[in-house]
Parts: C-alpha cells; structure tokens; sequence
C-alpha cells in the first residue's frame, strides 16, 4: 500500500489510483497508525506545523526502521528528505534537490496558508514557485535578471500566509512590473498549474511510489533512538480494534489502574515477567531475588523498579490488561467520546496503589482523561487517586476534583479550561 499525505499541493483527484491512499497532511502521530506497514510506502508531501503539532523527525526514522520505504518531495517532505536522506529516506523532485545543494534552506520556502474548512485548498503562493516562475518569465524575456532578484525580494518580503496572488499582484505593480503581471495572467488562463513546481515535484514522487524504484537518494537502514520522548509518543499514539472500537491502549491501561483494586498484583506480575526476561540479556532472576539484590527488602518491588512502558508490545499489554472485561472496555470508548477531553497528568508513578504524594517516578508519560483540567500530584493506583488529587475507586460515579466531571458514570460535562479556541486558515508546508 501507498500512503500519500497530501493537502494543498496536490488534488486527491489525482491520487485515485489503486493501491494508493490519500491522507491529509502528515502531523505528528501519523505514522504510528498500525495500518502503515512494514513493505509500505509513505510519501510525505504536506504537513501541518501551525495548528497542530509538527511530524517528528525520529517518527519518521522509527518508520524506516520497522520497513517502510518513505519518500519526501515537493513540501516540507523534501526539506525533510533532504535531512535524513542519510538514514534513508528517499527524496524527490527539483526542490528536494534545491534543499540539498543549499539553494534554499528555510521552511518558508514551501510554506503556504490553506483554507480551514478541510478542503486543504492553498490560499498563499508559496516562494519556491515564485522563484520558479520568475525563473520562466526571465527566459520568456519578460523580465530581465536583475529585475528578477528586486522582484523576488519584494515578494519574499511578504509573510507566507499573507502572501495571497491578490497581494502579490499589488507589488508586482508598486515594483512597475505590470508587464509580468500581465504575462502571468494569460498563462495561468491557458494553464491554471502553470509554474506549479511543487505540484510537479509531488507528481513525481508518486510515480516513483507507483514504480517501486528504491534508486535515488536514500541510503539505510536507518537507526532507531528508543528515547524517553519516542516512547512516550508511541505509548500516546498506541491503538488497537477491540470490540468494533479502536481505542487507546494508554486510555485503556489508566482505566485499570484508577478502576481495579487488583492492580498492583498485575503490575508486580509485569515486574516479574521483565526479571525473568530482561530486554539486555542479563541474568534471568526471580523478581524476590532481584529485589534482595538491591535493597534490604523494605520496600515492595513497584517503589524499587521502574521499567519504561512500551505499549507497542504484546507481551507487556497482555499482563496489564489481563482482566479487563468487556464493560472497562465500554466505558473507555464512552469517555473517549466526550466532548473538550483535557490533559490529566500524574506526576507519580503509573502502577503502584500504595504510594502516595510525588516522590514515585512515572513509568509511564500521561494520562489523559475527560474533564476539567487537573494536576495530579501523587499516584493513579489501583485503589483509586491518591496525593493532591484524591477519588474514589468506584468504576461508575467516581469523581476526579477540579472540575464538573462525572468519571465513570458515562456522562460528561466538561467545564471549558480557560480561553477561547481559535479558529483560521491553518498552515502547510
């Protein structure tokens, strides 16, 4: 399969073809969707930045690394195909290659405004066309070379998403060059893609998704850093189809943990199972012995250890979640649907029920649940909340303070969390 994540600069019109699938602009989780395979292809042309958190790059070479062959051309993708060509991504097209010669560097080179009605139609002309069209309209003998750099910089000069053909128009006549504006006119009447660079170079990349070439600029395999960032956006973005529902893995974990008075025998089961099994080939040890190993026995195992989560993996999420009945599940998808959900965080470790206040590390990066917004200082257990917040442990009717939410009892009613949201065009590169 072929993922394409594209937004204004290409219809989706042009992407009706079989086998590939056309996706909005990539943002940041996008490639940890399951259904982006190893032997797939991703090809990022669009991203947002603006309005929503940015594609990481280490996303991108934790892709490469599990077996997906991605692409970047024509946008930001080929800013970031010139990045990692290094470790493996494959770039393509006239303005990847203007990234790597070091013809143009910034990312408002490709930068455009869109409109926020999800159509991702462009509303701005992005530079690197202008340069391109200058570019013709030089060897047409429209304009000459060095009214071509004075006209550049006045147009560069006008902030990307302002930069409207309106506007552009208005100082392509302040700057006396009516005649290019004229010019212009009448090719984009007979070509409305006419000096499309970046339509061109997507275009291009899709072929080559479509042709299967693996020649070209990339080179790998590319290394993985399982960092403390990486683990936590993999955790957050962690899915799985049960029941008929996708649901989060990290929702469903922090249901058991706040709503199962059995918890802390399960995490101290997941303790043992990592003991008996440690990820670097160490000693294999009961979790008692290992214990006694380091401590002088005093304190239980979840106080001593604190492994990172990685929800990617069975084995881990088979422990955890090893009693969770179909009614956990139920009630995680009805909180998932409430409206205006707002971060709750815990600052203390997820999986001890016992420890109190903030002094327990966290395993694991978030919780987020429905309802106002709360800051938990001490630690979601298997007896409830414990520390600055404090709730019952109840799985319906219980009630996280700080805020009008009813936890557990299905119904949500969420108190707005300060400000008002803004709505406008968004940003794409």
């Amino acid at each position: 399969m072929i993922h394409v994540f594209v937004g204004p600069t290409l219809p989706r019109s042009d992407l009706a073809v079989p086998g590939v699938r056309a996706r909005p602009p990539a943002r940041h989780g996008d490639l940890f969707d399951t259904s982006i395979r190893a032997g797939d292809t991703a090809a990022i042309i669009d991203e947002v930045y603006r309005q929503a958190p940015a594609l990481r790059h280490k996303e991108i070479l934790a892709a490469i690394g599990r077996g997906v062959r991605v692409i970047g051309a024509a946008s930001i993708g080929a800013l970031r195909a010139a990045e990692l060509a290094p470790y493996g991504m494959l770039g393509i097209g006239s303005i990847y290659t203007a990234y790597v010669r070091g013809d143009i560097e910034g990312d408002d080179e490709v930068a455009v405004g869109q409109t926020p009605d999800g159509a991702w139609d462009a509303l701005t002309w992005p530079l690197v066309n202008v340069r391109h069209v200058l570019a013709l309209a030089e060897a047409a003998g429209v304009i000459d070379t060095e009214r071509a750099i004075t006209l550049l910089a006045a147009l560069r000069a006008i902030y990307y998403p302002q930069r409207t053909w309106a506007a552009a128009r208005a100082v392509c006549q302040r700057e006396g060059e009516t005649s290019f504006v004229d010019w212009l006119a009448r090719q984009r009447e007979q070509d409305r893609y006419f000096g499309d660079l970046k339509r061109t170079d997507a275009l291009a990349a899709v072929r080559t998704a479509l042709d299967g070439a693996t020649t070209g600029s990339g080179s790998g395999p590319a290394p993985v850093w399982e960092t403390a960032y990486f683990r936590r956006w993999s955790n957050t973005f962690a899915r799985e189809r049960v029941d008929g529902a996708v649901l989060s893995t990290e929702d469903r974990l922090v249901y058991q943990q706040v709503f199962d008075p059995q918890f802390r025998e399960k995490w101290t089961a997941y303790l043992e199972h990592l003991s008996q099994h440690p990820a670097d080939g160490g000693p294999r040890l009961a979790l008692a012995e290992r214990l006694a190993r380091v401590s002088d026995g005093n304190l239980p195992a979840d106080r001593v250890f604190h492994p990172p989560l990685d929800l990617r993996d069975e084995r881990t999420t088979a422990v955890l979640l090893a009693i969770e009945t179909v009614h956990d599940r139920q009630a995680v998808a009805r909180y998932a649907r409430c409206p205006r959900p707002v971060s709750v965080r815990a600052a203390g470790i997820l999986g001890s029920s016992g420890a109190r206040g903030s002094s327990a590390r966290p395993a694991a990066a978030g919780v987020d649940l429905p309802g106002a917004r709360v800051r938990c200082g001490g630690v979601l257990a298997g007896a409830g909340v414990r520390g600055a917040c404090r709730g019952g442990s109840q799985a319906a009717g219980s009630r996280l303070p700080g805020g009008d939410h009813e936890y557990g009892g299905g119904r949500c009613r969420t108190l707005r969390a300060g400000g008002a949201a803004r709505h406008g065009a968004g940003a794409h590169a």
